[in-house]
């Protein structure tokens, strides 16, 4: 049996009210990732209420990505501290004042700070929602339960797609917004009322906080853990094809370099979505069970990504064909679950005081990337004169990148995580029956 999936002493139990409690949180979740997706589906219309070009379009997502991978660090820093609820509350206000503030904006220059003010809120609430299910459910569901919190947040992606952009061009820019943003309202309510931070009887033991002697130690420890390096480079390197396709740059692809109706390319974002949370039940639950899997998995998906993306754009046609769109897109659906096997290496590398810690550097990650490729991609398709062949060939690069790192600790990981293995049947064995 493999450390992740054994059971261990004071293990939370789980159950009815674990869930409904998860459940509340992951909706704070599941609402901040329709509002962080909501320009995916507007970025034309962005374009053209702004009068801005690509570079500037892609500013939006940029900076709204830097402050949301800037706060990582702080925010699980936070929540080791503060708790879930407090940290949860606060997101929740952050990014409902985002998006009801982008709603009403008049320049670009205010749209960005709403934007900045949403990816603020936004970066505090997956961390939050890890801790809580770490809290709630006991140590072999940790697999499952965070593939689950993935999925639920890409329902809000589908959300964006098939809900916000039909009111944003049946009852316009200010109305859609505005009106989304009583999603935020609603589930601060819930989670106010009825969220807590763990169940009874399973209170986290307190240890001292010693300022920024306190906050040096948490980042030093968890980042010298060889998993908690690894959890970043394989989130950084899983997660941001579809990140870029789903936050900015497919609905412009699709639609002005593949020559698609945008009633057919939302379609095919939906597709990206739908293929998520299908690949994420089944990824969530072959981790859970063969914790060997996770680097074939992560692994796997980066080859499949990079080879439909390179048959994509070397395409001799004009446009690629229908069906290599489809495949691509189903493909990209992948990408999400296999970013959250990036927390599988960092969780058991980390003991339960620093979970938040190590859960931020890892999230960095593909926020990091993503939003360096967003840029790229801006500053080539302006170059080139909208030449998406070029610009999308920086996904290749970060690609590259990243495969190197997780190939480079990938031995140091696994023999730290067999030592651990070890110690632990060691203490079981002591323990007195």
């Amino acid at each position: 049996m493999s450390s992740s999936s054994a059971t261990l002493p004071g293990d939370p139990p789980g159950g009815r009210r674990a869930i409904a409690v998860w459940g509340i949180g992951v909706s704070v979740y599941f609402v901040a990732v329709i509002f962080r997706t909501s320009l995916g589906v507007a970025g034309l219309d962005a374009a053209d209420r702004f009068h801005v070009n690509a570079s500037a379009l892609s500013t939006f997502s940029i900076l709204q990505l830097l402050v949301y991978a800037g706060m990582q660090i702080p925010v699980g820093l936070l929540v080791d501290r503060l708790g879930t609820k407090k940290v949860l509350a606060l997101g929740t206000v952050l990014f409902t004042a985002g998006q009801l503030g982008f709603a009403f904006s008049p320049t670009y220059g205010t749209a960005l700070a709403s934007r900045a003010l949403l990816g603020c809120g936004d970066a505090m609430t997956f961390i939050s929602v890890l801790r809580l299910g770490s809290r709630w459910f006991p140590v072999r569901r940790g697999p499952l339960v965070a593939q689950l919190a993935g999925l639920v947040g890409m329902a809000g992606n589908l959300v964006s797609t098939l809900v916000l952009a039909r009111l944003l061009h049946g009852v316009g820019w200010t109305p859609a917004f505005a009106g989304s943003a009583v999603a935020g309202v609603v589930v601060l309510v819930l989670m106010l009322l009825f969220l807590k931070d763990h169940p009874e009887g399973h209170e986290p033991e307190p240890f001292p906080h010693q300022g920024a002697a306190y906050v040096r130690r948490q980042i030093a420890a968890s980042w010298r853990e060889p998993g908690t390096r690894l959890g970043l480079w394989v989130h950084f390197t899983t997660q941001f094809p579809a990140m870029v396709f789903l936050l900015l740059w497919g609905l412009p692809f699709l639609v002005q370099a593949q020559g698609l109706s945008r009633a057919t390319a939302g379609e095919l974002l939906t597709l990206v979505v739908l293929s998520n949370m299908v690949v994420g039940l089944v990824y969530g639950q072959i981790v859970a069970r063969h914790h060997t899997a996770r680097l074939p998995l992560a692994l796997g998906t980066v080859g499949a990504t990079a080879l439909m993306w390179a048959v994509t754009l070397a395409y001799p046609g004009e446009h690629a064909p229908m069906w290599l769109l489809v495949a691509l897109c189903t493909v990209l659906g992948a990408c999400g679950p296999a970013s959250m096997i990036g927390f599988d290496f960092a969780r058991p590398a980390n003991p339960p005081e620093r979970q938040g810690t190590a859960s931020g550097i890892t999230n960095m990650g593909g926020f990091v990337a993503s939003m360096t490729t967003l840029f790229l991609i801006g500053v080539l398709l302006d170059a080139t004169g909208d030449d998406y062949t070029i610009a999308f060939s920086a996904v290749f690069v970060l690609q590259a990148l990243g495969v190197s790192q997780i190939l480079r600790l990938r031995r140091r990981v696994a023999l730290r995580e067999r030592e651990r293995l070890v110690a632990s049947r060691v203490e079981t064995v002591h323990v007195p029956a």
